[in-house]
């Protein structure tokens, strides 16, 4: 039997609101990185034909450049679309123990309104997070 060659594809969209402020903090070698919660919807009809909604949240990651604007221009409850891909992340905690966590990395964050400032004209930031 020949076997099954996957085409590597990892692409995730998700429009949301952020549950919390935008944590900016920068890594050993000065690179920022930023990180937020975003919490999204799904809407859909039980059996009994009844409407009910469900609600997801995932951890967005940030880096460099459009770590930067984020963290400047969004706070708890902003509207986003945020384009990426899915990243395993694992550490050890203090007592040595395995942790691991699913995150979406952010390739791309279009906002939804405008910041109060209105300073980003687009709407949108973006950044290569692969370097």
């Amino acid at each position: 039997m020949s076997e099954l060659k996957l085409p590597e594809i990892n692409r995730v969209t998700l429009s949301g609101r952020l549950t919390r402020d935008p944590d900016k903090r920068y890594v050993q070698d000065g690179t920022p990185v930023t990180n937020f919660s975003l919490a999204f919807h799904r809407r859909y009809r039980t059996r009994a034909g009844e409407w009910e909604e469900t609600t997801g949240y995932v951890t967005v990651m940030c880096y460099q450049r459009l770590a930067e604007v984020v963290a400047q221009y969004l706070r708890a409850g902003s509207p986003v679309v945020v384009e990426g891909r899915l990243q395993m992340r694992e550490w050890a905690t203090t007592r040595g123990e395995k942790r691991q966590t699913l995150e979406l990395r952010a390739e791309s964050v279009h906002f939804l309104e405008k910041a109060a400032s209105g300073e980003v004209p687009d709407g949108t930031a973006s950044g290569d997070p692969t370097s």
